[in-house]
């Protein structure tokens, strides 16, 4: 691979092929990085309301077992 950049300018190396590689790629990039930005967004949901559930599960069966010893 080195020897087929070996007569280019340095522009080419940094510059130019990974501004193709971007235009080439750049829609899957895009959806790739979309997905994970949801998955992410819908697992902190996922971990929300499981933390949720579990207070108010908790709340109310400490306070029924409050109330049962008066």
């Amino acid at each position: 691979m080195g020897e087929i950049f070996a007569g280019l300018p340095w522009w080419v190396k940094w510059i130019a092929v990974p501004v193709i590689a971007l235009v080439v790629f750049g829609g899957l990039i895009a959806s790739v990085v979309g997905f994970v930005i949801g998955l992410l967004f819908k697992v902190l949901v996922l971990v929300a309301l499981v933390g949720g559930l579990i207070y108010v599960v908790r709340k109310f069966t400490s306070s029924s077992s409050s109330r049962s010893d008066f």
